[in-house]
């Protein structure tokens, strides 16, 4: 005899939830994903009405299932967001390229508008050439940098107030698991963290970090979303791979181990006596950096100069190739800021002065020029 739905009770329940261990219906189950990510929303403040807000697509499960939701809750709950799809095109023949057809479907199904930054728009490199240079086993390394800084280079292109990515409740187990095992004290303390600074500018957060992987795959699968499921081509030598079968093996004796990890981490205290190194600027770009050159400018001075595994293995093969200048962020931020001003000031009569006080909102901003050159909004 099929088990009825432990919360409605008429149902016939069609999955068991591995956090809580309900047994519960398609309709049921739907409610409870949702109303979990808004309570995650709503107690976490991670936006304030007006907030123009990116959604990370990448075009997997995960990106595909939180740009759905976010649009459902934005309009359930009346957040007041303006919703922006935003992709980075890493340069994977066979992969990203396919899976980016997914993100551009996402966009026309959903209504959002939708901007892709390349690696090699950006850095003039693409990770096949990346790959090229310093091989697999490195590989992940250059893409996890460059494509952190990729997704704040485009939020501020179109002038975002934050950045949310897919990233559900195993990913965040993994990367505690990760940190604990590399004595990584100062990430250890961050990673749980559900908001972080992005380059200092905007705010990005998890609005599924208690979300199970299994529960966000089935979400997808019940509401039917168009979604690409192929796994990254350079991605099974990727040490967070090994974290994720220890978790695996952890979840299938213990399907709780998951949240019981997670915070496990958020009770972690640093020591007051472990000094955290203070994040300044980096020199060469401008990006949010804790040395004078940030990862990524090291990182691509090692393609450049034919070193790619920055000193590790100075045999490796020289490319001849053209060097790009990334855009420095402080160029990024000032265009960002006089979008910031131009929209707050409103799209009828747009404010273009330099002393522009962003308090106007809009409302009842009229632009002028002082005699003495001076403008403002008033």
């Amino acid at each position: 005899m099929p088990r009825q739905c432990d919360i409605c009770q008429r149902a016939r329940a069609i999955i068991r939830r591995p956090k809580t261990g309900q047994r519960i219906c398609k309709e049921c189950f739907f409610h409870v994903f949702e109303t979990e990510v808004h309570h995650t929303i709503v107690d976490g403040r991670l936006f304030s009405p007006g907030d123009r807000v990116g959604i990370g697509a990448s075009g997997g499960k995960d990106s595909t299932v939180l740009a759905y939701v976010m649009k459902t809750l934005n309009e359930r709950y009346s957040y007041g967001l303006e919703l922006f799809l935003l992709s980075v095109d890493e340069g994977i023949a066979g992969y990203r390229d396919d899976s980016l057809e997914t993100v551009k479907r996402n966009k026309e199904q959903y209504g959002l508008p939708l901007m892709i930054v390349s690696y090699e728009q950006l850095y003039g490199w693409s990770m096949d050439s990346i790959v090229e240079a310093v091989g697999r086993k490195n590989n992940c390394t250059f893409c996890g940098v460059f494509r952190r800084q990729a997704l704040d280079r485009g939020a501020l292109m179109l002038d975002l107030d934050h950045i949310v990515t897919g990233h559900n409740a195993d990913d965040v187990a993994e990367t505690i698991l990760m940190n604990l095992l590399r004595g990584d004290i100062p990430r250890l303390g961050r990673c749980t963290e559900i908001t972080t600074a992005g380059d200092g500018y905007m705010g990005r957060s998890k609005p599924f970090k208690y979300a199970y992987e299994k529960e966000i795959v089935m979400y997808a699968y019940l509401k039917r979303l168009d979604y690409f499921s192929t796994e990254c081509t350079y991605s099974p030598n990727a040490y967070r791979g090994y974290a994720r079968q220890f978790l695996k093996d952890l979840e299938s004796v213990r399907p709780s181990a998951i949240i019981d990890i997670i915070h496990s981490g958020e009770a972690i205290k640093v020591s007051e006596e472990v000094q955290a190194q203070k994040p300044s600027s980096c020199e060469r770009c401008g990006y949010i950096s804790s040395n004078a050159v940030c990862k990524a400018c090291a990182l691509l001075e090692g393609l450049e100069r034919g070193i790619p595994k920055l000193g590790i293995s100075r045999s490796a093969k020289h490319f001849e190739r053209q060097a790009v200048e990334p855009v420095h962020f402080e160029r990024l931020r000032e265009k960002a800021h006089e979008m910031r001003r131009r929209r707050m000031c409103g799209d009828s009569n747009p404010c273009t002065t330099t002393s522009c006080d962003d308090s106007c909102h809009g409302t009842t901003c009229a632009c002028t020029t002082d005699d003495d050159g001076a403008g403002g909004c008033h």
